[in-house]
């Protein structure tokens, strides 16, 4: 790794549900690991469903006690079983975070400050390559704290009639952030997710999407797949579950695309 070079934070956000943010951390993490990169995904959805995805369910300690300062990631961090992808997992415990911490100084930093702490720990030779925040399906407190800490976020949009409603307000709230918060917080890319090949309404929202956002919308896009479905009731990223389906071939691919966008960046 080059000595210039420095983890890369991307936070998924969307603020509607059951569009693949989680499906996408995990898998998307579990791809970059397999290609050489060190990966931590940071679970900050109180419902922790990325960390039941990774097969994680003892979990004495969360992120809610990174960012109440209790504890430092690396006392949180726990390896998962795919070599090279790391987890910081998630409690209920991150409701009472916002609760208790809507008027704390410094309570949109607080995920950055811990992350920052953990990258000046790590040597460049051995340490995290790329931090995936998979982030709650709402615009709170929590999102804002993945939004200060990233340097770019990867927005999951299903392939559904209402794809772009809500688009804008998300878009809009990213800028916000990069205005008063983080002046480097850019949109990586949008990535289209749950693509049925057998109706036309997937293919319509395909071209209205590019159509609006042009190249900022991955070439990749993640088929709708009973593989990738049933997957994470097995505690496993699909590319282990199966891993010549057609989830985890598009998932290989948008980690391929994702590394080719970040030295696309670099060079310029």
């Amino acid at each position: 790794m080059s000595k210039a070079r420095r983890a890369r934070v991307f936070a998924l956000a969307n603020q509607k549900g059951g569009v693949g943010k989680t499906t996408t951390a995990i898998n998307l993490g579990t791809a970059l690991a397999a290609i050489g990169e060190r990966v931590l995904i940071v679970d900050l959805d109180p419902q922790g469903n990325a960390s039941t995805g990774l097969g994680i369910d003892e979990r004495a300690s969360s992120t809610a006690d990174v960012l109440t300062g209790r504890l430092p990631i690396s006392a949180v961090r726990i390896e998962t079983r795919v070599p090279g992808l790391s987890l910081v997992p998630a409690t209920i415990d991150l409701l009472a975070f916002e609760r208790d911490s809507m008027s704390a100084s410094g309570r949109h930093y607080r995920l950055r400050d811990a992350i920052a702490s953990l990258l000046s720990a790590e040597s460049e030779e051995t340490g995290t390559t790329y931090i995936l925040i998979d982030c709650p399906p709402s615009l709170n407190l929590l999102t804002v704290n993945a939004l200060a800490a990233a340097d770019a976020v990867l927005v999951p949009l299903q392939c559904e009639f209402f794809a772009l409603e809500g688009l804008a307000q998300l878009l809009s709230t990213v800028e916000e952030i990069r205005v008063r918060l983080n002046p480097k917080l850019t949109i990586h890319g949008v990535v289209l997710t749950m693509y049925d090949q057998r109706t036309s309404l997937s293919d319509q929202v395909v071209d209205d999407v590019r159509r609006v956002l042009g190249d900022k919308v991955y070439a990749t896009i993640i088929p709708r797949n009973v593989r990738v479905a049933e997957s994470p009731s097995h505690g496993t990223p699909v590319l282990l579950y199966d891993y010549r389906c057609s989830g985890s071939q598009a998932y290989i691919k948008l980690a391929s695309e994702v590394i080719e966008r970040e030295r696309r960046m670099r060079a310029a």
